[in-house]
């Protein structure tokens, strides 16, 4: 197996036909972008209209790839379009595969296996993730992002009318069943992203196989804390706690008289990394007292390597302008038709927002940041 991830032919050979909101085990694709695209579904809809709001819903599954049944993936792979003798060639894999259990000389005997993906198997999430490719939204006012087994589901609520988001849930839940997957409700949240003021709100609960979902006011998603107010101070304390711990290998490494440039890389992937890991989608809207603390960490690291370090906010805007570019060269990405350009071909529309957490969120602000791109916009997207 390592052998065909390494060689990239299942990855090589799905289609762009498989769902586009499967954002693992795809080109051009990371976390963030799922993270950007579940907060600007959420964000755009909760912009339109004072009274909407929107319901998230987290899925966890019970070992989800220990449910895989084989014949059946042999047969999805099969309608997206992978050769015949490929999907033969998985489904010979996943099938009669044997284990023990050893402890000290003693072996038990032998079982067969016959469904599930191995654990830690180069490419068992990819066959999960072309699994679930059929899991889609059934109604146009939801949405369900996916990145390998990590499922949210987005119900676009208007007029307080949340009966298309009830029933997706409720189809998810056939779905899993039809399709021998294991909800875990006891791990499964909801998060109630809602804005409006003066209003009693009443969420119908939601009760998959005869159990309630928890509602949470904060969860994090693909390492990201996401709060229902979708403020960032929880998540800016957690990664600058994370970071300042790793200042001590900083210091320690100074100790040794360690040269600037070692001093850099150390920074670069055990601080930097922590402070920016999918910054594009939450930074620009991190309020200042925040964006500060993360800035006393990057100051105390740039003490310890003797060098002047960048300041958060160039790196985050360079950051937008280098995933906008890449996003404009890929048409099948999702966010692609997010970039609109003028007439005149040298900018792009920005966004009519009306509220300051829409305006501030990833795609509005990497179209100011081409816009204010120095050189050509066709020359730059080219190059």
């Amino acid at each position: 197996m390592k052998v065909f991830e390494r060689k990239n032919i299942i990855s090589s050979s799905i289609p762009d036909t498989t769902d586009p909101l499967q954002f693992a085990y795809r080109s051009n694709r990371s976390t963030e972008d799922a993270i950007a695209h579940v907060l600007h579904t959420t964000l755009s809809h909760v912009d339109k209209k004072q009274g909407n709001y929107v319901r998230m819903l987290f899925v966890d599954y019970s070992s989800a790839f220990n449910t895989i049944v084989p014949c059946r993936l042999f047969t999805k792979l099969r309608d997206l379009g992978l050769n015949s003798r490929l999907c033969a060639w998985v489904l010979d894999f996943l099938t009669g595969r044997t284990q023990v259990v050893r402890v000290g000389r003693c072996v038990s005997n032998s079982i067969t296996i016959n469904t599930g993906a191995p654990q830690g198997c180069v490419l068992s999430p990819l066959l999960y993730s072309l699994y679930t490719s059929d899991c889609v939204a059934t109604h146009g006012s939801n949405t369900i992002v996916k990145f390998a087994d990590d499922t949210v589901v987005l119900g676009a609520i208007s007029n307080n009318d949340e009966a298309a988001y009830m029933d997706e849930v409720k189809n998810l839940a056939s779905w899993c069943q039809d399709n021998h997957l294991q909800l875990n409700v006891s791990k499964t949240k909801e998060l109630v992203v809602d804005f409006r003021r003066g209003q009693h709100r009443d969420y119908k609960p939601i009760i998959i196989n005869g159990a309630p979902v928890e509602r949470v006011q904060s969860f994090k998603y693909l390492g990201v804390h996401i709060s229902s107010d979708l403020t960032w101070a929880a998540h800016i304390q957690v990664q600058t706690k994370k970071a300042r711990q790793r200042l001590y290998h900083l210091r320690q490494l100074r100790k040794f008289r360690v040269s600037p440039k070692i001093l850099r890389i150390f920074y670069t992937g055990a601080v930097e990394s922590i402070l920016t890991q999918n910054m594009t989608s939450w930074f620009g809207n991190s309020c200042v007292k925040d964006q500060k603390a993360l800035q006393r960490v990057i100051r105390t690291a740039g003490r310890c390597c003797r060098i002047a370090l960048p300041p958060l906010q160039d790196t985050y805007t360079r950051r937008c302008r280098t995933r906008a570019a890449q996003i404009l060269k890929d048409p099948s990405h999702p966010g692609n038709k997010l970039f609109q350009l003028l007439q005149s071909g040298r900018r792009f529309h920005i966004f009519r927002a009306r509220t300051e957490r829409l305006k501030r969120s990833f795609y509005p602000q990497a179209i100011r940041a081409l816009n204010t791109h120095t050189r050509p916009l066709t020359s730059s997207i080219i190059d």
